[in-house]
């Protein structure tokens, strides 16, 4: 089974159209990975409908890099 860093990165790739390579834990969303806030917007509805959660606005705003929005999952999914 794949881990939740890896489903997250495979579908940030394929949502905002970056190399693999370039998305690291570290990675910005705006400043590293070059997406926009409709980008943005739209990669977490996506992953509300892929995990069956609701982000709420004031969380996803803080969700600025790779690595806050793999932990924020991990707490509300309860995964390692």
């Amino acid at each position: 089974m794949t881990n939740l860093f890896e489903e997250v990165k495979n579908l940030i790739v394929e949502k905002l159209h970056v190399p693999p390579e370039k998305v690291t834990e570290e990675a910005h969303f705006i400043n590293d990975l070059n997406a926009d806030s409709l980008d943005i917007t739209t990669l977490l509805m996506e992953v509300n409908e892929k995990y069956g959660i609701d982000i709420p606005d004031e969380d996803a705003q803080k969700l600025d890099t790779v690595g806050k929005l793999v932990s924020y999952l991990k707490e509300k999914l309860g995964k390692e």
